[in-house]
């Protein structure tokens, strides 16, 4: 396995967990959705991207994911057989915002998007 597989892997197995501790700990509102998680290159720090439902909340939802950060590295650790549990770093993902609100703008005025989203 290459060395960016498995940083995709535990990304995605990271934002998975995350995404089950949210729904399972946290107050349906605002609803906090789980959009991409960064991590170093030496596994130690991960950065959990989200948006909330409704919009404007996003201060809220970072306030009860910095508080239940280690609640939710000890759920991480207990859920996977991960031999380094990055610490969580949470933050909010800007560009999905902006995507959707695009979104949002074509439907409303019917127009094709133009907007490509860059991988």
């Amino acid at each position: 396995m290459q060395h960016g597989d498995r940083h995709t892997q535990v990304a995605n197995l990271i934002k998975e967990q995350a995404a089950t501790f949210i729904a399972t700990e946290a107050n349906t509102d605002p609803m906090i959705t789980v959009t991409r998680t960064d991590i170093s290159p030496d596994y130690r720090n991960a950065t959990i991207f989200i948006t909330t439902l409704p919009e404007g909340r996003e201060n809220d939802a970072l306030i009860f994911l910095k508080r239940s950060g280690g609640d939710m590295r000890r759920f991480i650790m207990k859920q996977t057989n991960l031999k380094i549990i990055p610490h969580l770093n949470f933050d909010l993902d800007v560009g999905e915002r902006h995507r959707q609100h695009i979104d949002e703008l074509v439907n409303e005025t019917g127009t094709e998007s133009t907007y490509e989203l860059e991988e």
